[in-house]
């Protein structure tokens, strides 16, 4: 068997062929989001968005998960299956806006807001989850504020687009964090108007974590999951995408007969495509950097995701 500094070396097809015995032999699943790198996509188990992804990791029967995305997914399916090992390939590739709220930051807060509901983006750390009531993603946010009893103010954390989005859809009173995906906030309206003139019959999808002046420009706005089931059925042939580049590569390989153009080629977030087929197979081989969430944080945290879980099962 290939060690890290042989598949490094290696050719992609050998990697990926030891990377599957591994899977095999540690009885373990390979998680992908839908923004890693195509090579990653292509030899996961399961591609998804975070709630996706979220749900996979309770369901399945593997002992192992392998998650390629970011830390506060691979905590998120600690929470859910802590009889697992969770293994993170790169331990540091995290999330700039789940480091935007501290679980700290969000007691203070409480405390000035004793009657909110706190919805927090899954988006965040296990010690942050814990001191929320109810977890959300871009793909059910809706659902999980239209949960929320009317009499109830609403606390939202940590992105404000995602909040002031939620707040448009459904007429509540948000108080939000002013938190953001810097990728998805440096969309600037100017730049999608540009893109939608050089192709006037593309529709606009964005991700909901874009600004309220981008989002205004949207024919849809969806998560990444949504954005490929919207593509796949309509009858449109070319789309401008407004999200994370790698989505691209999931949208064309669905889709192969149509184009999709991306809103703003910077939208490349590094953290993303921290993770390779090198690591995977050396944290596969080592059974490291495991990620798990402490027993007290992960019971609370626990509670939030699944109060999110159950409103999608109604």
């Amino acid at each position: 068997m290939m060690n890290a500094r042989t598949a490094k070396q290696g050719n992609p097809e050998e990697v990926m062929e030891s990377i599957k015995d591994l899977l095999k032999m540690k009885n373990a699943i390979l998680l992908a989001h839908n923004y890693e790198p195509p090579a990653i996509q292509d030899i996961a188990d399961s591609c998804g968005d975070s709630l996706e992804l979220s749900i996979k990791a309770s369901q399945t029967d593997a002992d192992v998960i392998v998650f390629c995305g970011v830390h506060f997914m691979a905590e998120t399916a600690s929470i859910l299956c802590p009889d697992k090992i969770i293994l993170l390939p790169v331990e540091n590739a995290g999330c700039p806006m789940a480091d935007m709220i501290t679980a700290d930051a969000l007691i203070k807060k409480r405390s000035e807001m004793p009657d909110a509901v706190v919805i927090s983006y899954v988006n965040t750390s296990a010690e942050v989850k814990a001191e929320s009531d109810i977890c959300c993603t871009s793909a059910n946010v809706i659902q999980v504020v239209n949960s929320v009893p009317s009499e109830k103010p609403i606390l939202m954390t940590p992105d404000k687009n995602l909040a002031q989005y939620a707040r448009s859809r459904t007429g509540r009173d948000i108080t939000y964090w002013s938190g953001y995906c810097p990728i998805h906030n440096n969309l600037r309206a100017d730049q999608v108007l540009k893109v939608k003139k050089a192709h006037p019959d593309a529709p606009f999808l964005a991700h909901p974590e874009c600004s309220p002046e981008v989002l205004a420009l949207a024919d849809e706005i969806k998560s990444t999951s949504g954005i490929l089931a919207y593509t796949a059925h309509s009858g449109k042939q070319a789309f401008i995408i407004g999200t994370e580049l790698g989505i691209l590569h999931p949208l064309s390989k669905a889709n192969p007969e149509k184009t999709f153009i991306p809103a703003d080629p910077g939208m490349f977030c590094p953290d993303m495509k921290k993770i390779g087929l090198p690591e995977i197979q050396h944290a596969l081989e080592t059974m490291s950097p495991e990620v798990r969430v402490g027993q007290d944080i992960r019971i609370r945290a626990r509670a939030a995701v699944e109060r999110m879980l159950a409103i999608l099962s109604k």
